[in-house]
């Protein structure tokens, strides 16, 4: 056994960036939280292939002396905190000192920076942890960091950083949770010489939201604010309904600090419980305040996890706040809806009934009517899982039967073995069909079927590349954030492929001309944010099509499924028949059963016959 030895500052700089600096976007953090902590109103980011060639973050904060610049990348040097028991106090975004020696210990790093007062600034020159000079500049007051040649002196850390178009994503994503967390400061951000967002100063945070995430997103939020002793709640939170499938539009904020903790995330979702679908996620952007000495953001070298030392005080004030807002808003639109109900008095014109209140509001066209009709021989969408050659739906685009009519009832066989058979008995709270089979009882789960149905049908469509589309009259638009926005405008093919017509029409804006004939269009704008989001997950790549469409079929299908009333015992027919049409009728896409079997025996033993009890002997 070798001799202990102390590790040289160098090597130990390069061990503490293996902690600091997980990828090119973490760079970005710290020295994005160097400059608001500096007191700047003004920063700029900039960055080149996804980070590995170019990362530069200027500020206009209160620069530094050369003394305190050479002391700034060593080790453990920090103007944050002095002693120990600061980090019961911490108030800055930095207090550790780590960041700049570690990012200069692995690539070319140049630090240039002017206090107000001096003529000249400080320009510090280091290579992979050594210092090559330090000299005079000529820059106005503020900092300036520019990072070249990233992981130049452990080119190991090279081979896991994902693509460029990953690494920017990550990014983006850091520097405009730092945009939200400080609207008081202007932002621009540049990747590729490409200027991605540019923000001024904000007067309110729904200007700063409608700048990185889209007017779009800026209209469906309402105010929230609450304040209870030491606790404080300020922000934005989608209205009931709004929903998105993943949690990227659902970040919260201590102290102004972005951070990801469990207490808050469950607060905001047990709010919205009844107020969106099940696996939403709503919309919010929430402020924490809160005495510093009750929250530790001392946790994890990147400081985005963070411990209340009161967690269900937090919680508990987090909920009640929450619900508060949200029936405040439900009291409004009532109030409003009442008041649109009045009958006002109105000169009675012609073709319009004169006993309804006059509105000033252009005539939107039905939802129905915004399909383009085909030309030449109708192509009809796919029908929908109560549809009938009878008509029973009651709408022209869906009157073709569920079920193949190659496939008849009779000639299917059931999966354990026998005929079907199936007596329908009835529907047991409008989501499960019962029957009577010579075995025992049947219980259907609708919704499940109906997925199973829709999938297997879109899934066959899209691997035959013959997708039914139509056109719409009226455009749909569409505003994404930055990786939104790029994300799809990468993945357009894929989308033209699958029945989908989305043309870009400027900066992450775009126009949706065309759907599937099997979504209806005030469904598309909701169906493309949630597939976008997908993507951005990386549960649909269109690298892999295949796997991509049987994603999108899985979307589509949980989608379309359990949308139809309480139907007759002749579409319940027609489902049962498209079931066992498909390939696998036992379960739906997710892998939950669509039907169970409880045989005789089964029953029996539920109610204990075949046994005979002691009073039953006397008789």
């Amino acid at each position: 056994m070798e001799a202990v030895r102390v590790l040289p500052d160098r090597v130990a700089n390069q061990i503490a960036a293996g902690e600091v600096i997980e990828r090119p976007a973490s760079i970005v953090k710290e020295l994005v939280e160097n400059s608001l902590d500096a007191g700047a109103t003004r920063v700029e980011v900039e960055f080149s292939k996804g980070g590995r060639t170019l990362i530069r973050v200027e500020d206009n904060g209160r620069g530094m002396s050369r003394d305190d610049a050479l002391l700034s990348i060593e080790r453990h040097a920090t103007s944050k905190i002095r002693e120990a028991s600061d980090l019961d106090r911490v108030i800055s975004f930095g207090f550790r000192g780590e960041a700049l020696p570690s990012i200069a210990s692995v690539c070319r790093f140049v630090l240039q920076t002017r206090m107000e007062g001096t003529e000249v600034g400080t320009e510090i020159v280091i290579n992979g942890g050594k210092l090559l000079h330090v000299r005079d500049c000529g820059m106005p007051v503020g900092t300036r960091i520019v990072i070249t040649q990233l992981f130049n002196s452990v080119p190991a850390r090279r081979k896991f950083l994902k693509s460029d178009r990953t690494e920017a994503g990550h990014i983006i994503q850091a520097a405009r949770l730092y945009a939200l967390a400080s609207p008081s400061v202007a932002f621009t951000l540049i990747e590729d010489r490409r200027q991605v967002f540019q923000s001024p100063v904000c007067p309110a945070l729904v200007d700063r939201v409608a700048e990185i995430f889209g007017r779009q997103v800026a209209e469906q939020v309402m105010p929230v604010s609450g304040a209870q002793e030491d606790l404080g709640i300020e922000g934005l939170l989608g209205r009931p309904g709004t929903g998105r499938s993943t949690r990227h539009e659902m970040i919260t904020f201590v102290n102004g600090r972005p951070v990801e903790n469990r207490t808050l995330a469950y607060g905001i979702l047990e709010s919205y419980h009844t107020l969106i679908p099940k696996g939403r996620y709503p919309v919010a952007f929430l402020f924490l305040s809160i005495d510093p000495a009750g929250v530790d953001v001392n946790v994890h070298p990147s400081k985005r996890e963070i411990r209340f030392r009161d967690e269900s005080r937090v919680r508990g004030f987090t909920i009640r706040t929450i619900l508060d807002c949200l029936r405040g808003d439900s009291e409004e639109r009532t109030r409003r809806n009442r008041e649109a109900r009045v009958i006002t008095p109105s000169a009675p014109s012609s073709g319009l009934d004169s006993s309804r209140p006059s509105v000033d509001v252009a005539p939107v066209p039905p939802p129905s009517s915004n399909r383009i009709p085909p030309q030449g021989s109708p192509r009809n969408p796919l029908p929908g899982p109560w549809s009938t050659d009878r008509g029973q739906s009651g709408s022209e685009d869906t009157e073709a039967p569920l079920a193949d009519s190659r496939d008849p009832v009779a000639d299917v066989t059931h999966p354990t073995g026998s005929g079907l058979g199936w007596k329908f008995i009835g529907v047991f709270r409008g989501t499960t069909c019962l029957f009577e089979t010579d075995q025992g009882l049947i219980l259907l789960d609708r919704r499940a079927a109906e997925q199973r149905i829709w999938y297997e049908r879109l899934l066959k469509d899209f691997r035959s590349g013959d997708v039914a589309a139509q056109r719409l009259l009226f455009a749909v638009p569409l505003e994404l954030d930055p990786i939104g926005g790029a994300i799809l405008a990468d993945h357009l093919e894929f989308f033209d492929s699958h029945g989908f017509e989305i043309a870009l029409f400027g900066r992450n804006f775009f126009r949706i001309e065309g759907v599937p004939a099997w979504l209806e269009a005030e469904d598309v704008e909701v169906f493309v944010r949630d597939l976008v989001g997908l993507i951005r997950q990386g549960r649909l790549s269109g690298r892999k099509p295949d796997l991509a469409g049987e994603a999108l079929a899985k979307a589509a299908a949980l989608r379309l499924a359990g949308r139809s009333p309480i139907p007759d015992e002749e579409t319940i027919a027609t489902l049962v028949e498209g079931l066992f049409s498909c390939e696998i009728p036992q379960s739906s896409p997710t892998g939950r059963p669509t039907y169970i079997e409880l045989d005789s025996s089964e029953l029996n033993r539920r109610f204990h016959k075949g046994r005979a009890t002691r009073e039953e002997d006397l008789f």
